[in-house]
Protein backbone atom coordinates (compact mmCIF):
# COMPACT_ATOMS: atom_id res chain seq x y z
CA UNK A 1 0.00 0.00 0.00
CA UNK A 2 1.35 3.43 -0.98
CA UNK A 3 -1.30 5.94 0.15
CA UNK A 4 -0.98 9.67 0.07
CA UNK A 5 -1.15 11.58 3.33
CA UNK A 6 -4.74 12.01 4.45
CA UNK A 7 -5.22 14.95 6.81
CA UNK A 8 -7.85 15.44 9.48
CA UNK A 9 -11.39 15.60 8.11
CA UNK A 10 -12.94 19.05 8.56
CA UNK A 11 -16.41 18.47 7.08
CA UNK A 12 -18.86 15.60 6.96
CA UNK A 13 -17.95 14.99 3.33
CA UNK A 14 -14.26 14.93 4.24
CA UNK A 15 -14.98 12.46 7.01
CA UNK A 16 -16.84 10.14 4.67
CA UNK A 17 -13.96 10.26 2.23
CA UNK A 18 -11.34 9.54 4.90
CA UNK A 19 -13.42 6.69 6.32
CA UNK A 20 -13.65 5.16 2.84
CA UNK A 21 -9.89 5.42 2.36
CA UNK A 22 -9.06 3.92 5.75
CA UNK A 23 -11.61 1.13 5.23
CA UNK A 24 -9.82 0.29 1.97
CA UNK A 25 -6.46 0.24 3.77
CA UNK A 26 -7.89 -2.17 6.34
CA UNK A 27 -9.22 -4.39 3.57
CA UNK A 28 -5.77 -4.53 1.98
CA UNK A 29 -3.88 -4.97 5.26
CA UNK A 30 -2.63 -8.36 6.39
CA UNK A 31 -1.39 -7.49 9.89
CA UNK A 32 -3.16 -4.76 11.86
CA UNK A 33 -2.12 -3.74 15.36
CA UNK A 34 -4.54 -1.68 17.43
CA UNK A 35 -3.75 0.43 20.50
CA UNK A 36 -6.73 1.52 22.60
CA UNK A 37 -6.94 4.05 25.39
CA UNK A 38 -9.56 5.45 27.73
CA UNK A 39 -11.53 7.04 24.90
CA UNK A 40 -13.01 3.74 23.75
CA UNK A 41 -14.28 2.97 27.25
CA UNK A 42 -15.78 6.38 28.01
CA UNK A 43 -18.58 5.45 25.60
CA UNK A 44 -19.32 2.53 27.95
CA UNK A 45 -19.63 4.88 30.91
CA UNK A 46 -16.11 4.54 32.30
CA UNK A 47 -14.66 8.04 32.80
CA UNK A 48 -11.08 8.75 31.79
CA UNK A 49 -8.48 10.24 34.12
CA UNK A 50 -7.12 13.35 32.43
CA UNK A 51 -9.96 14.58 30.22
CA UNK A 52 -12.17 17.61 30.98
CA UNK A 53 -14.45 15.41 33.09
CA UNK A 54 -11.73 12.95 34.07
CA UNK A 55 -11.47 11.47 37.55
CA UNK A 56 -8.20 13.27 38.31
CA UNK A 57 -9.41 16.50 36.74
CA UNK A 58 -12.41 16.62 39.04
CA UNK A 59 -10.56 15.25 42.10
CA UNK A 60 -6.77 15.75 41.85
CA UNK A 61 -6.28 14.02 45.22
CA UNK A 62 -7.63 10.79 43.71
CA UNK A 63 -4.43 10.46 41.69
CA UNK A 64 -2.67 9.41 44.90
CA UNK A 65 -4.72 6.20 44.83
CA UNK A 66 -2.60 5.22 41.83
CA UNK A 67 0.74 6.02 43.47
CA UNK A 68 2.47 2.83 44.63
CA UNK A 69 4.70 4.50 47.28
CA UNK A 70 1.69 6.26 48.83
CA UNK A 71 -0.42 3.09 48.65
CA UNK A 72 2.22 1.03 50.45
CA UNK A 73 2.94 3.67 53.08
CA UNK A 74 -0.58 4.74 54.04
CA UNK A 75 -3.17 2.25 55.37
CA UNK A 76 -5.82 4.99 55.26
CA UNK A 77 -5.17 5.47 51.53
CA UNK A 78 -5.50 1.72 50.96
CA UNK A 79 -8.85 1.71 52.74
CA UNK A 80 -10.03 4.52 50.47
CA UNK A 81 -8.72 2.59 47.44
CA UNK A 82 -10.72 -0.51 48.37
CA UNK A 83 -13.90 1.55 48.65
CA UNK A 84 -13.13 3.09 45.27
CA UNK A 85 -12.70 -0.38 43.76
CA UNK A 86 -16.06 -1.49 45.12
CA UNK A 87 -17.68 1.38 43.20
CA UNK A 88 -15.68 1.06 39.98
CA UNK A 89 -17.90 1.40 36.88
CA UNK A 90 -16.13 -1.54 35.21
CA UNK A 91 -18.30 -3.99 37.15
CA UNK A 92 -21.47 -2.85 35.39
CA UNK A 93 -20.10 -1.42 32.11
CA UNK A 94 -20.91 -3.15 28.84
CA UNK A 95 -18.79 -3.25 25.67
CA UNK A 96 -19.86 -0.72 23.07
CA UNK A 97 -19.93 -0.71 19.28
CA UNK A 98 -16.25 0.28 19.16
CA UNK A 99 -15.24 -2.83 21.11
CA UNK A 100 -17.46 -4.96 18.89
CA UNK A 101 -15.91 -3.50 15.74
CA UNK A 102 -12.48 -4.66 16.89
CA UNK A 103 -13.92 -8.16 17.34
CA UNK A 104 -15.04 -7.96 13.71
CA UNK A 105 -11.50 -6.94 12.73
CA UNK A 106 -10.06 -9.90 14.65
CA UNK A 107 -12.48 -12.38 13.07
CA UNK A 108 -11.44 -11.15 9.62
CA UNK A 109 -8.01 -12.61 10.34
CA UNK A 110 -6.16 -9.29 10.07
CA UNK A 111 -5.61 -8.39 13.73
CA UNK A 112 -1.98 -8.88 14.75
CA UNK A 113 -2.48 -7.65 18.29
CA UNK A 114 -4.89 -5.61 20.41
CA UNK A 115 -2.83 -3.50 22.79
CA UNK A 116 -4.80 -1.67 25.45
CA UNK A 117 -3.98 0.87 28.11
CA UNK A 118 -7.36 0.11 29.71
CA UNK A 119 -7.78 -2.10 32.74
CA UNK A 120 -11.53 -2.75 32.43
CA UNK A 121 -11.55 -6.03 30.48
CA UNK A 122 -14.18 -4.77 28.04
CA UNK A 123 -12.30 -6.06 25.00
CA UNK A 124 -12.45 -9.61 26.32
CA UNK A 125 -16.09 -9.23 27.32
CA UNK A 126 -16.87 -8.06 23.78
CA UNK A 127 -15.39 -11.27 22.40
CA UNK A 128 -11.75 -10.42 21.68
CA UNK A 129 -9.55 -13.45 22.29
CA UNK A 130 -7.54 -13.19 25.54
CA UNK A 131 -4.48 -14.31 23.59
CA UNK A 132 -4.88 -11.32 21.25
CA UNK A 133 -5.39 -8.67 23.96
CA UNK A 134 -2.21 -7.28 25.54
CA UNK A 135 -3.07 -5.36 28.71
CA UNK A 136 -0.24 -2.86 29.03
CA UNK A 137 -1.39 -1.50 32.39
CA UNK A 138 -2.79 -4.70 33.88
CA UNK A 139 -6.34 -5.57 34.86
CA UNK A 140 -8.74 -4.55 37.59
CA UNK A 141 -10.33 -8.00 37.52
CA UNK A 142 -7.53 -9.49 39.63
CA UNK A 143 -5.64 -8.57 42.79
CA UNK A 144 -1.96 -9.15 43.34
CA UNK A 145 0.06 -9.44 46.53
CA UNK A 146 2.93 -6.96 46.61
CA UNK A 147 4.85 -9.40 48.80
CA UNK A 148 4.63 -12.88 47.30
CA UNK A 149 3.01 -12.08 43.95
CA UNK A 150 0.00 -14.33 44.49
CA UNK A 151 -2.98 -13.44 42.29
CA UNK A 152 -6.64 -13.92 43.06
CA UNK A 153 -9.91 -12.76 41.49
CA UNK A 154 -10.90 -9.23 42.45
CA UNK A 155 -14.36 -10.53 43.34
CA UNK A 156 -12.84 -12.61 46.14
CA UNK A 157 -11.08 -9.58 47.66
CA UNK A 158 -14.16 -7.35 47.33
CA UNK A 159 -16.27 -9.98 49.08
CA UNK A 160 -13.89 -9.72 52.02
CA UNK A 161 -14.29 -5.93 51.99
CA UNK A 162 -18.07 -6.37 52.01
CA UNK A 163 -17.65 -8.69 55.01
CA UNK A 164 -15.89 -5.94 56.98
CA UNK A 165 -12.18 -6.12 56.06
CA UNK A 166 -11.34 -2.54 55.12
CA UNK A 167 -7.78 -3.41 53.98
CA UNK A 168 -7.68 -7.15 53.21
CA UNK A 169 -4.24 -8.73 53.39
CA UNK A 170 -2.84 -11.59 51.34
CA UNK A 171 -4.15 -14.91 52.64
CA UNK A 172 -0.91 -16.63 51.65
CA UNK A 173 1.75 -14.37 53.21
CA UNK A 174 -0.08 -11.49 54.91
CA UNK A 175 1.31 -8.95 52.45
CA UNK A 176 -0.41 -5.90 50.97
CA UNK A 177 -2.98 -6.59 48.25
CA UNK A 178 -3.51 -4.26 45.30
CA UNK A 179 -5.44 -4.45 42.09
CA UNK A 180 -3.31 -6.10 39.39
CA UNK A 181 -2.92 -2.79 37.61
CA UNK A 182 0.24 -0.77 37.04
CA UNK A 183 0.49 2.17 39.43
CA UNK A 184 2.78 5.18 39.32
CA UNK A 185 6.14 4.05 40.63
CA UNK A 186 5.54 0.46 39.57
CA UNK A 187 7.39 -1.04 36.58
CA UNK A 188 5.50 -2.50 33.65
CA UNK A 189 5.88 -6.19 32.94
CA UNK A 190 8.86 -6.44 30.54
CA UNK A 191 7.34 -9.47 28.78
CA UNK A 192 4.16 -7.47 28.09
CA UNK A 193 6.14 -4.54 26.70
CA UNK A 194 8.22 -6.82 24.48
CA UNK A 195 5.05 -8.42 23.10
CA UNK A 196 3.53 -4.99 22.41
CA UNK A 197 6.66 -3.74 20.68
CA UNK A 198 6.76 -6.87 18.53
CA UNK A 199 3.13 -6.36 17.51
CA UNK A 200 3.90 -2.75 16.56
CA UNK A 201 7.03 -3.71 14.66
CA UNK A 202 5.38 -6.51 12.66
CA UNK A 203 2.19 -4.76 11.47
CA UNK A 204 1.46 -3.04 8.19
CA UNK A 205 -1.24 -0.78 9.70
CA UNK A 206 -1.26 0.66 13.22
CA UNK A 207 -4.60 1.96 14.51
CA UNK A 208 -4.53 4.17 17.63
CA UNK A 209 -8.01 4.52 19.14
CA UNK A 210 -9.10 6.78 21.99
CA UNK A 211 -5.63 7.47 23.34
CA UNK A 212 -3.86 10.79 23.84
CA UNK A 213 -0.52 9.06 23.14
CA UNK A 214 1.16 10.83 26.04
CA UNK A 215 1.79 7.95 28.46
CA UNK A 216 4.99 6.00 27.79
CA UNK A 217 6.02 3.40 26.84
CA UNK A 218 2.66 2.91 25.08
CA UNK A 219 3.02 6.32 23.41
CA UNK A 220 6.20 5.13 21.66
CA UNK A 221 4.47 2.24 19.88
CA UNK A 222 3.06 4.23 16.91
CA UNK A 223 6.55 5.48 16.10
CA UNK A 224 7.86 1.90 16.23
CA UNK A 225 5.19 0.92 13.70
CA UNK A 226 5.81 3.89 11.40
CA UNK A 227 9.55 3.30 11.59
CA UNK A 228 8.99 -0.19 10.22
CA UNK A 229 6.86 0.98 7.31
CA UNK A 230 3.33 0.74 8.74
CA UNK A 231 0.48 3.11 8.02
CA UNK A 232 -0.68 5.09 11.06
CA UNK A 233 -4.37 5.87 11.61
CA UNK A 234 -5.49 7.86 14.68
CA UNK A 235 -9.07 7.94 15.93
CA UNK A 236 -9.21 10.33 18.88
CA UNK A 237 -11.35 13.23 20.01
CA UNK A 238 -8.40 15.51 20.77
CA UNK A 239 -5.19 16.26 18.87
CA UNK A 240 -2.13 14.12 19.60
CA UNK A 241 1.56 14.69 19.06
CA UNK A 242 1.48 12.01 16.34
CA UNK A 243 -1.13 13.67 14.12
CA UNK A 244 1.60 15.19 11.96
CA UNK A 245 3.01 11.81 10.93
CA UNK A 246 -0.31 9.97 10.76
CA UNK A 247 -1.66 8.86 7.39
CA UNK A 248 -5.20 9.59 8.58
CA UNK A 249 -6.76 11.30 11.60
CA UNK A 250 -10.44 10.94 12.51
CA UNK A 251 -12.14 12.90 15.30
CA UNK A 252 -15.44 11.00 15.07
CA UNK A 253 -17.03 9.21 18.07
CA UNK A 254 -15.34 5.83 18.29
CA UNK A 255 -18.53 3.77 18.56
CA UNK A 256 -19.76 5.36 15.35
CA UNK A 257 -16.67 5.36 13.18
CA UNK A 258 -15.01 2.00 13.96
CA UNK A 259 -18.00 -0.05 12.75
CA UNK A 260 -17.89 1.92 9.50
CA UNK A 261 -14.18 1.19 9.07
CA UNK A 262 -14.63 -2.59 9.39
CA UNK A 263 -18.07 -2.96 7.77
CA UNK A 264 -16.65 -4.36 4.54
CA UNK A 265 -14.19 -6.85 6.06
CA UNK A 266 -14.64 -10.54 5.32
Amino acid sequence: MQPNQVTQADTQADTQAVVAVVAAWLTDATDVTVLTGAGISTESGIPDFRGPQGLWTRDPAAQRLSSLPDYVAEPQLRRRAWQSRRQHPAWSAEPNAGHQALVTLERSGRLRGLLTQNIDGLHQRAGSAPTTVIELHGTIWEVECLGCGDRQPMTTALARVDDGEDDPACLRCGGILKSATVSFGQPLDPDVIRAAERAARECDLFLAVGTSLTVFPAAALPRVAVGNGALLVIVNAEPTSYDGIANAVLREPIGGVLPRLVAGLR
